[in-house]
Formats: C-alpha cells, structure tokens, sequence
C-alpha cells in the first residue's frame, strides 16, 4: 500500500493565511490598544539558565515544568491504562457484580468535575493516607543516589506527597475514558471469534485471553495512545494544588515579571510541541497497525 500525499488545496492556502493575518492582527491590537512592550529577549533565561560553578547549561522554571508534566503524563498513563484494563474488562464480565463495580467508576468519575478529583485526593490521600502508609519516613531513609533517582522518577522528597496525589487524580479520572475504550474495543470483535474458540473447547477466560484480547488491542492502542495526549493536556489542572508542572511555573513566572502574553505564548508552544510529538506518533502507529492488518488479511 502505498501513502496518500499531502496536497495543499487552494481552500488550505486561504485558510492558513487567515490564521495568519488574524494572529498578525491580534499581535498589532496587543501593541496599539492595550500598549503593551514586548520582552521576548527575556523568555530564554526561563528556559535554560547557565551554572557558573558546573560550566554548563541546565534547564530553568519552564523546561524543569515540562520535565514535570512529561513525567507525571507518563506515570498516570500507565496507571489509568491498568486500571481502565482491569475496569474494562469487568465492564464486560458476565457476572453482575462485575459489571456495576465497572460501571459504577465510569459513572462516578465521568459525571464529577476533576477539580473536585484533584481536591478530594490531595486532602484525603496527601494527607491521610500516605503518612498513614508512612511515605515520608520511607523518603526520609533513602540514601543519596535513591533521593535522586526518586527526584528524576517523580519528584523532589519534599514535593512527593502531592506529585502522588495529582498523579492518582489524574489516573483515576483517565482510567475512566481508557475503561470504555477497552470496553468498546472487546465487544468490537465479532461473535464468530467467541463461537470460534468456544467450539474448539477453550473456557471464557481463554477465550478472552487467547483470542479476543490480542484481535482488540490492535483496535484499542490508536484511542488509547490518543488518551494519553488527553492526559498531557488535562494535567494542567493540578497546578491547583501547587505542582510545579509547566503550567504552575508559568503563572509563577508572569506573577514575579508581568510578562504575560510571552510567558503563555511561550507555555503553549511547549505544549504544543509535546502533543503535536504525540500525534505524530499515533499517527506512525495507527498506520503501522493498519498495514499490519491489511498483510494479515493478504
């Protein structure tokens, strides 16, 4: 099979210089009306600073804030994947009970506001039940190097707590989407699979595993990859319970400079090329699964 080629359309080219004439324009009305002083030579030092005493460049408040919301994306994709897995495919059990413990979470989570989530975890999980679990005292005792490790991992030992909480918040209230996703991807495979495996003896729990698990995961990873950008982009909102993530850097840094259209101008463009990565990416796997399917088929 071969790629289709991009073509730009005479209707994009419109398209595309509109957008541009109107950020033009948004830029003029910025610098007319409101007489506003742009300080773009500024933006750099709060991306990299340079460490007189190592001689070498490190990263300042906006790039340490991106660091933190790409590891807080990660570790919250892959536990929302777990629990939207183990949700999901009680969503589809044929026991009752099963099905309104799954159905349940969706609809609890689903129908709340995350804001309400994130306080709701940070209160009661930051300060319950983690000092409850000891978390501190099992911070407190870790050597050098695993005080480190633990920093690039997550987060610095005196910001653990919340990182954990905004980390489970943003879990939970994903694995809710990631559980209809695997939901509608096992009930996408087609009865004859079921009738299939059931003919030739094996039980549900080999049927699910052996047959249909393997057919929906190749239908279930585009959505499920593209859930994780949801979830870059949602992480934001834990700049509420003041972690440093890219966006609580950002409204430090505009509080401190009143740099504002440069700071978010700036935010959004790191956003942007995170996500935008992301998409690229999910497109390179939806097309890669869809030639593997085609070849399957031949």
């Amino acid at each position: 099979m071969f790629e289709k080629k991009i073509k730009i359309t005479v209707l994009d080219a419109a398209v595309l210089l509109i957008v541009a004439a109107a950020g033009i324009y948004l830029a003029y009305r910025i610098q007319a009306g409101l007489q506003y002083r742009w300080h773009w030579s500024a933006i750099p030092q709060y991306l990299f600073r340079f460490d007189t005493v190592a001689g070498s460049w490190k990263p300042n408040m906006l790039i340490l804030g991106l660091l933190t919301t790409i590891r807080l994306s990660i570790w919250a994709a892959l536990l929302a994947t777990i629990i939207g897995t183990v949700m999901g495919l009680l969503r589809v059990s044929s026991g009752l009970f099963n099905r309104l413990i799954g159905g349940t979470y969706v609809e609890i989570v689903r129908n709340l506001p995350p804001l309400v989530l994130v306080f709701i975890f940070y209160f009661f999980i930051g300060d319950q039940i983690l000092p409850a679990l000891g978390a501190e005292r099992l911070v407190s005792g870790l050597s050098g190097s695993g005080r480190s490790l633990l920093e690039v991992l997550f987060a610095p030992p005196a910001l653990l707590v919340p990182f954990l909480s905004a980390l489970l918040t943003l879990a939970v209230f994903e694995g809710a989407y990631m559980t209809e996703i695997v939901r509608s991807g096992i009930q996408s495979i087609e009865t004859g699979q079921w009738e299939a495996a059931a003919a030739l003896g094996f039980t549900k729990s080999q049927q699910m595993r052996h047959i249909v698990l393997p057919q929906a995961v190749q239908r279930i990873l585009p959505p499920l990859a593209g859930q994780f950008i949801s979830t870059i982009k949602d992480s934001a909102i834990v700049s509420v319970i003041s972690i440093q993530e890219l966006t609580f850097q950002g409204m430090e840094l505009m509080a401190t400079t009143y740099f504002t259209f440069e700071i978010w101008i700036t935010i959004t463009g790191l956003y942007l090329l995170l996500t935008l990565s992301c998409s690229l990416a999910v497109e390179r796997l939806e097309i890669r699964l869809r030639k593997g399917r085609t070849f399957g088929h031949n």
